[in-house]
């Protein structure tokens, strides 16, 4: 049988079974979200009470991406998962049930698009690094599509379902499609069983994998410059979706199936603009993409903002979702494709984090000037806000797309003549180099990234010192915390970053290479009940002793 080729995904039997499970699950969750919605224009005037439906949801994703993706680094993505569709499911009945009963009220409505939201947050960094665990590196970009045009062809044509399940039955009807759908993909996460890496050293306690990475993300600007320019998008983004349902009910004046259908229209937009992502990654660097995708944001915000007809809204909200797509998916896949695989799950936990940070604060921001100004004046200043990503292109242009050899180096523990174990430490490390006086400045140069690349790693308290008895020698030096923590710093290592090793090899001179001292910090003692003394002092007890003997 034929291999199947590296650029299609879906001929890869897991991720084809998860993929079709979780556009299922999408279906319902889009269903869930017009019913919500819909249902607050019901139980209350406040247009902001309306937008914070949505930023409802995206809080969680603010407030515990982080923790998700530090669990979802350390833990077996697998069963992440399984726990946060269970959660999901029974929130879901929940919902359904109080709903049916007639118990709900805009809080507590707001509580339960919470808890659906902070499920939503423990599933995407563990389904989104387990992409890389189902298809090749060489497919991963396409998968990545896949996931958002998966997401976007059910909300084509599952708000206009949602809709009408809510105009036939009710907003509590559409809680329970919700809750059904995600059986499903339970079903195909019970049969997946993923082939796990051996792990070779314990696992890192979440506090510790939290900081490991905030740390790695903070010292990587790549990632550093897509968070910065997905909080932006954000903001200007969470207009539309936040603003449908008053746009549906005051600016055209109609009814919940005519919100599905401005849904489903954002949803067709954003299907074609996954249909031709990768077309345009092929023809147009990272900022030409999002810099076009923020211009249609722009354009369908404007004209939703204006419009108060169908004929001008619908094409405009298949614009914007165009735009947020290949936005989106754009950040989505340069984070994925610039860290390594033992902290992807917190690099994105962090992307996602500032993503719908935006989209919340957008949310939040664009509901109040919604009940002061009304629904047209938030769409339009939100289209201001969201120019904002075209200019900031000038300032802080996203990095270039480039295929990164992340995989880590092969690294051995090293022998030691003094027993050392796990928690032994500090270590203190010292690196002698030997560098001609003509490159200097080159070595200077090379050293400031190798102190970006040790930081990022773990390393503390870096330096470089020049030895002022002997011209050539150069010391660099670094702390850890313990010697675990010094086989992880190393271990951490890619195949990349050795192109700097190699570069500071090339500078070194002399036959031998650079000496590496490794060294533990010990405290001084004195003897029991002595405290400390002078020369004199310890010379005359020692002739009291001596006389009392």
């Amino acid at each position: 049988m034929a291999e199947p080729t590296p650029n299609s995904p879906l001929s890869f039997p897991v991720f084809r079974a998860v993929w079709i499970a979780s556009m299922a699950s999408n279906f319902g969750g889009l269903i869930q979200s017009v019913g919500a919605s819909w249902l607050m224009t019901s139980l209350t005037p406040s247009s902001q009470m309306v937008a914070l439906v949505q930023a409802s949801t995206a809080l969680p994703i603010l407030l515990l991406s982080l923790w998700s993706g530090a669990v979802a680094d350390n833990l077996d993505r697998r069963r992440v998962m399984l726990a946060a569709q269970g959660f999901m499911l029974l929130v879901s009945i929940t919902l359904a049930a109080v709903a049916f009963a007639g118990w709900i009220t805009p809080w507590l409505l707001l509580c339960f698009t919470f808890l659906i939201g902070c499920g939503a947050a423990m599933n995407g960094p563990a389904w989104q690094a387990s992409v890389g665990d189902m298809v090749p590196r060489a497919a991963l970009p396409g998968a990545v599509a896949l996931n958002s045009m998966g997401f976007n062809i059910a909300r084509s044509v599952g708000p206009a379902l949602g809709g009408a399940i809510v105009v036939a039955a009710g907003a509590a009807a559409a809680f329970v499609v919700n809750a059904v759908s995600y059986v499903g993909l339970i079903a195909v996460l019970t049969r997946w069983k993923p082939v796990l890496a051996e792990r070779v050293l314990p696992r890192e306690t979440l506090g510790h994998a939290m900081t490991a990475g905030v740390r790695y993300v903070a010292m990587s600007p790549d990632i550093r410059t897509v968070l910065v320019r997905a909080l932006v998008f954000g903001v200007g983004a969470s207009a539309v979706p936040a603003m449908m349902p008053l746009i549906a009910r005051d600016v055209i004046v109609g009814n919940s199936l005519t919100y599905g259908v401005l849904l489903g229209a954002f949803g067709i937009g954003a299907v074609g603009g996954g249909l031709i992502v990768r077309r345009l990654r092929d023809r147009m660097s990272v900022e030409t993409i999002v810099r076009l995708a923020a211009g249609a944001m722009v354009a369908g915000s404007v004209v939703a903002g204006l419009s108060g007809t169908m004929l001008l809204t619908v094409p405009a909200l298949a614009l914007a979702g165009g735009g947020w797509v290949l936005a989106l998916s754009t950040f989505n896949v340069t984070v994925q494709l610039s860290a390594p695989r033992w902290v992807v799950a917190r690099a994105l936990s962090l992307y996602q984090m500032s993503a719908f940070g935006g989209m919340t604060g957008g949310a939040v921001l664009f509901g109040a000037i919604a009940d002061a100004q009304g629904v047209q004046i938030a769409l339009l200043m939100a289209a201001g806000v969201q120019a904002l990503t075209i200019l900031a292109g000038l300032v802080i242009p996203l990095p270039a797309a480039r295929d990164l050899n992340l995989a880590l180096r092969e690294w051995a523990e090293p022998e030691t003549a003094v027993s050392v174990d796990e928690r032994s430490g500090p270590v203190v490390v010292t690196i002698e180099y030997r560098i001609a006086p003509g490159d200097i400045p080159q070595f200077l140069n090379v050293m400031h990234e190798r102190r970006r690349i040790r930081r990022r790693d773990g390393a503390r308290h870096w330096t470089l010192l020049r030895d002022l008895g002997e011209q050539a020698l150069w010391v660099e030096r670094y702390h850890v915390a313990t010697w675990l923590d010094y086989v992880r710093h190393n271990q951490r290592r890619t195949q990349e970053d050795a192109q700097n090793t190699r570069d500071i090899l090339a500078l070194h001179v002399g036959d031998a290479g650079p000496v590496v001292h490794r060294m533990i910090e010990r405290q001084t003692t004195s003897l029991p009940g002595m405290r400390d003394t002078s020369p004199r002092e310890l010379a005359d007890a020692m002739t009291d002793t001596a006389r009392q003997s």
